[in-house]
């Protein structure tokens, strides 16, 4: 029996979410015993004062949701969000210089945020909506190689996108999986039989603001 609850990063990352939903997600994540909650940077010293006393995750994304910031940039973020109480980053990639090819970018883009995340575990946000097969796998290489500890499927942002598909949460697993990172598989996922199917194509974390109806 999956307990489903563990896999869960109960996530709020709208540009418009108030005090009131935050504090909602907050007090679901408790009730629930969610893995984690994902909010952004600005929300992270306040999750931290609300679930401080419990073993809930606090989760932040940083370079979102384009991955277009410059790489001191993110690390700067990053480092912030630390400080205020962040226990995992969420980085986005930069898919532009990933399409173009400039690998050295990319791979030095990961390698300063997984620096100034010391000890927190990184996760790397891919946009596989934007990416095809062979750029996912060639972003999963450069994960491994930068020594970041997840790959992530999505943002949720792209218009009209899919989010996580399980066709490439197995393509990500199989080739993170053997060097010791995990998958993220976020976006899109709303039921129970979507979470459950991630996890069968080998995701080990789930990032959905759909978490109270998946395990309910």
């Amino acid at each position: 029996m999956t307990n489903l609850s563990q896999y869960i990063e109960h996530t709020l990352l709208k540009q418009d979410a108030t005090k009131e939903e935050l504090t909602k997600l907050f007090d679901e994540a408790k009730k629930h015993n969610f893995k984690g909650i994902c909010v952004n940077p600005i929300n992270v010293a306040t999750a931290k004062k609300y679930l401080n006393d419990t073993n809930v995750k606090i989760v932040t994304v940083v370079g979102f949701p384009l991955g277009a910031n410059v790489s001191e940039v993110k690390a700067f973020e990053t480092e912030k969000a630390i400080k205020d109480g962040a226990d995992e980053i969420d980085m986005v990639l930069n898919v532009s210089k990933l399409k173009d090819k400039d690998y050295e970018f990319v791979l030095e883009d990961i390698k300063a945020v997984k620096k100034a995340c010391a000890d927190k575990p990184l996760k790397v946000i891919l946009e596989t909506d934007l990416l095809e097969k062979d750029e996912i796998k060639k972003a999963c290489e450069l994960c491994v190689e930068a020594k970041a500890n997840f790959v992530k499927t999505s943002t949720g942002f792209v218009k009209n996108g899919e989010g996580a598909k399980a066709e490439d949460v197995k393509l990500m697993a199989d080739i993170v999986k053997p060097h010791g990172l995990g998958v993220k598989a976020s976006a899109g996922i709303r039921d129970k039989a979507k979470a459950l199917a991630m996890i069968e194509a080998g995701a080990d974390r789930l990032g959905t603001s759909s978490g109270v109806a998946i395990v309910s």
